[in-house]
């Protein structure tokens, strides 16, 4: 028969990975039509939509992280009329348990925004709504090509210092 009672240090072990979202909220939000209304006439040609993303994170505590999602975007017309042009970063408190500490920057890096990013598309896309526009549906991010990305960038930039 198999001994069932487990010391301290296999209950560490065979502790279950977790991630929790405690709280999520808007942190900081600005949408703007500055040439409305004449903005809200039909155009000839298809806007050109700009869209940044940027993620960042800082521990709270052993095993909190806020995590902030930015997304800053703008359509333009003509590649100088600006129809709308929109700021947000939409936060979360989040709480990661028995991660390794190798996999920890990951998992808060990309899993936590990719929890994150539904929630801001939506208000994206009501902001736009609401701003006599139709709604802009942020097409998905693949968190973790932008994470490699990040990282490459901040190799490369690591090689230059030291040359």
């Amino acid at each position: 028969m198999a001994d069932t009672t487990a010391n301290n240090g296999g209950a560490q072990e065979n502790a279950v990975p977790a991630l929790n979202a405690l709280a999520q909220y808007c942190k900081d939000f600005s949408f703007e039509n500055p040439n409305a209304p004449r903005s809200l006439q039909p155009q000839e040609e298809g806007p050109q939509i700009n869209l940044q993303v940027n993620v960042n994170a800082k521990q709270l505590d052993q095993a909190d992280f806020e995590v902030d999602l930015t997304l800053e975007g703008s359509a333009t017309v003509g590649g100088k009329d600006v129809l709308f042009a929109f700021e947000l970063t939409y936060s979360g408190v989040f709480r990661v348990q028995n991660i390794p500490q190798d996999q920890l920057h990951p998992v808060v890096m990309i899993e936590c925004p990719r929890l994150l990013f539904p929630f801001a598309r939506q208000i994206v896309a009501e902001a736009v709504r609401n701003g006599g526009f139709p709604p802009l549906y942020i097409d998905p991010i693949d968190f973790v090509a932008l994470y490699r990305q990040r990282a490459s960038e901040a190799q490369a930039q690591q090689g230059q210092t030291l040359s």
